[in-house]
């Protein structure tokens, strides 16, 4: 039997490798390479003399049957059978790779699952100190996903850690106040036609920039005056939308006469592009929008989700119940919506009353008689 440790050092990291190596009662060698949990060689020492013990006292066939993958060995499952075979949407499973690939498989790659710990887990999060909240929260969800498939699968039987995310401050939504938002629709005007559909699909019907990509003339129902988002497109990839259901929008009397102009014979979509490509793509969308702001006179940042935030906003400060904006917009969970809803002026006056009722009610009484009551 024997317990030996190395120090190793990659892509900056350093750290401890356990090599076990014992025979097991039949005369059957057993060697296992681990990285060790410890930050110092006699920790690595003492903790791979403790997993020897634990493995002869377990016995070969439970060893052999329980054997638990490092997170490099369970990756590519979890990939496949976990996000791919449940349909998750393409952006989803790259999201998931680049994270394993990027973040977790580099630190925890050779380390098995249970090995993992609540100490690792705070090494990641200093080292990621300099990232963003919402980024490290990334992170330790996709690194959490890979525990619960683990579990679930029976991989291992029961939590490595206790994943924790950071606390994040509520982001900011920028939105286009009526003024600017007519400035931008004037300048896409002054493009071409398509600058203006594209505007007025976001900002009036608050689609997705996925879902102005994917949108069909077919989709259009002008009898009706009414969009039919059902798809939506991603470097390639047709899914549905956010949130796996298709959903109607009514169109403004603008979209809906943009959009008749627009009918053509190049193709199924809406969009289409003059310079010979195929296929309109969000890094074309992101250049025309640039090219508009900048027409505009705005600020130019190319970001085009600020559109759908617009046809939000400006629903809410119309009066527009929370319930409406939530199924014009597509959004999942009405907390979502009610992001919008501070905007809202009838939220407001409901507010007020509320103060003006209060003060009638300490003027009046609450309306109860006060009977005194004598001692006997």
């Amino acid at each position: 039997m024997s317990v030996k440790v190395r120090q190793y050092k990659k892509r900056g990291r350093s750290g401890w490798e356990v090599d076990i190596m014992f025979k097991w009662p039949d005369g059957e060698l057993y060697r296992e390479r681990v990285k060790a949990p410890a930050g110092s060689k006699s920790g690595a020492k003492a903790w791979g003399e403790q997993r020897q013990s634990e493995l002869l006292s377990r016995g070969r066939k439970a060893v052999e049957k329980r054997a638990v993958p490092t997170l490099k060995e369970f990756a590519p499952r979890y990939l496949d059978e976990g996000a791919r075979a449940n349909r998750q949407k393409p952006s989803t499973i790259i999201q998931k790779k680049r994270i394993l690939d990027f973040y977790l498989l580099p630190r925890f790659g050779e380390l098995r699952l249970t090995a993992i710990s609540n100490a690792e887990v705070a090494k990641l999060k200093a080292e990621l100190v300099d990232r963003s909240p919402k980024t490290v929260n990334n992170v330790l969800v996709v690194l959490n996903t890979v525990f619960k498939t683990a579990l679930k699968w029976g991989v291992i039987e029961q939590m490595p850690a206790t994943i924790e995310l950071l606390k994040v401050a509520p982001s900011t939504m920028e939105f286009y106040e009526p003024h600017e938002f007519e400035r931008l629709v004037d300048a896409a005007a002054k493009v071409d036609h398509q600058h203006l559909v594209f505007i007025l699909l976001g900002g009036e019907a608050g689609l997705r920039c996925g879902e102005i990509i994917a949108l069909e003339q077919t989709d259009v129902d002008f009898t009706r005056g009414v969009i039919h988002v059902r798809r939506s497109e991603w470097e390639g990839h047709v899914t549905l939308p956010k949130g796996g259901r298709a959903r109607q929008v009514n169109m403004t009397a603008r979209l809906a006469d943009a959009l008749r102009k627009q009918r053509h014979l190049r193709g199924e979509r809406i969009l289409w592009r003059a310079d010979g490509h195929p296929k309109v793509t969000q890094v074309l969308l992101n250049k025309w929008m640039s090219r508009i702001q900048r027409l505009a006179g705005l600020k130019v940042t190319g970001g085009i989700h600020i559109l759908r935030h617009t046809f939000c906003s400006r629903l809410a400060m119309a009066g527009a119940p929370a319930k409406a904006i939530q199924e014009l917009a597509g959004h999942q969970n009405l907390s979502t919506t009610q992001r919008y809803m501070h905007l809202s002026p009838a939220a407001k006056s409901a507010a007020i009353r509320m103060l003006e009722g209060a003060k009638q009610e300490a003027q009046n009484g609450d309306g109860l008689e006060t009977m005194r009551i004598s001692s006997p």
